[in-house]
């Protein structure tokens, strides 16, 4: 299994018995955060780096293929979305990224 799919396992058994907010506030992140993380949840880049970082897992190859300064977006398609609309808005998405100033 992938490190991300083992995220929140490692976050509990690095926890141990220390409180959710105790160790929410010494990673940086929200309690909220990580207690989503530890029921399974995938967070964002930024709190996944502070999460691992705090784990010692700082050499993780992924984090280095991710910071290629291009910018990734997933879609999660809701079941009320048809395929068009989802094809819509990933469209659109990528037409700004391409247009934004600096690019």
């Amino acid at each position: 299994m992938s490190l991300l799919g083992n995220l929140g396992r490692q976050v509990l058994e690095k926890r141990g018995t220390r409180g959710v907010r105790e160790v929410a506030r010494e990673i940086g992140i929200s309690h909220a955060t990580l207690s989503r993380v530890e029921r399974g949840f995938h967070p964002d880049l930024e709190n996944y780096q502070k999460i691992t970082l705090w784990l010692g897992l700082t050499d993780e190859p992924r984090l280095k293929a991710l910071d290629n300064g291009v910018p990734q977006v997933h879609f999660r398609r809701d079941k009320t979305v048809t395929q068009e609309t989802a094809m819509s808005l990933a469209n659109m998405i990528l037409a700004a990224q391409a247009n934004w100033p600096g690019r």
